[in-house]
C-alpha cells in the first residue's frame, strides 16, 4: 500500500512538473513574443521620426538657398546617371511623381537638392544614445510640386499669389545610410509641400 501512494504521489510530481514546465515554457514565448513586438513598434516609431527629421533638415537647406524663386527652370532631370544618387529614397515610392521625367532642384552650388545623414549626424547626444541614432538615418530630395499627371518642369505657384509650390520627398529607414536597402529594412516615406515667399524671409508650410 504505501509503495502505491509512493508510485501516485510520484506520477503526480512529474505530471506537475511537466505543467509547470509548460507554463514556464508559454510565459516565456509570451514574453518574448511582447519584447519583439515593442521592440518592433519602436523601430517603426524611430524609422518615421528620421522621415520627419527629413523634412525639418530638407526645410532648413531649402530656406537657405538664394536663387530659386528667379529661375522657374532652374532644375535637371534625374536620367539614368543620376539616379544612383538616390539610394533608398527613390522617385517609384511616390505615386505623384511621373519618374524618370521628374526634375529635382539644385542648389545656389548647382548641386542637386539630395541629402541623406543618419540621425547621429544631425542630432546632438552622446554615449547610448548617440549610439541608438546612429542605426537610423535619412535620405530625401526635393522637387518642384508636380502637376496631376506628375511632371514638375514647370513651377506651381500658390493661387492668388507669386509664391511658388515646392515638395519634399523623405524616407526613414532602420538603418545607417551606408547600410540601408530596400529589400532588407523598414522604409518609411513622408512628403511635405512648402512655399516660399519671394524675398525668402520665410517658409510657409502647407
Amino acid at each position: 500500500m504505501k509503495n502505491g501512494k509512493k508510485g501516485f504521489a510520484l506520477a503526480v510530481s512529474l505530471l506537475l512538473l511537466v505543467v509547470m514546465t509548460l507554463m514556464g515554457l508559454t510565459l516565456v514565448s509570451i514574453t518574448s513574443g511582447d519584447i519583439r513586438a515593442n521592440n518592433e513598434k519602436d523601430y517603426s516609431q524611430q524609422t518615421f521620426y528620421a522621415a520627419e527629421s527629413g523634412i525639418a533638415h530638407a526645410k532648413k537647406y531649402l530656406a537657405a538657398q538664394k536663387n530659386l524663386p528667379t529661375n522657374s527652370f532652374r532644375g535637371s532631370s534625374y536620367g539614368t546617371g543620376q539616379y544612383s544618387k538616390l539610394k533608398y529614397c527613390t522617385p517609384d515610392k511616390f505615386p505623384n511623381l511621373s519618374a524618370p521625367d521628374f526634375r529635382v532642384l539644385m542648389d545656389d552650388s548647382n548641386n542637386f537638392m539630395h541629402k541623406r545623414y543618419n540621425l547621429s549626424d544631425v542630432i546632438s547626444a552622446s554615449g547610448q544614445e548617440k549610439t541608438r541614432l546612429s542605426k537610423f538615418s535619412f535620405e530625401y530630395f526635393i522637387t518642384r510640386t508636380a502637376d496631376k499627371d506628375g511632371n514638375t518642369y514647370e513651377v506651381i505657384k500658390k493661387p492668388g499669389t507669386n509664391k511658388n509650390y515646392y515638395t519634399i520627398h523623405s524616407c526613414g529607414c532602420d538603418s545607417p545610410h551606408s547600410q540601408c536597402r530596400d529589400q532588407n529594412n523598414k522604409i518609411v516615406k513622408l512628403e511635405a509641400i512648402v512655399t516660399l515667399s519671394n524675398e525668402w524671409e520665410k517658409l510657409f508650410f502647407l
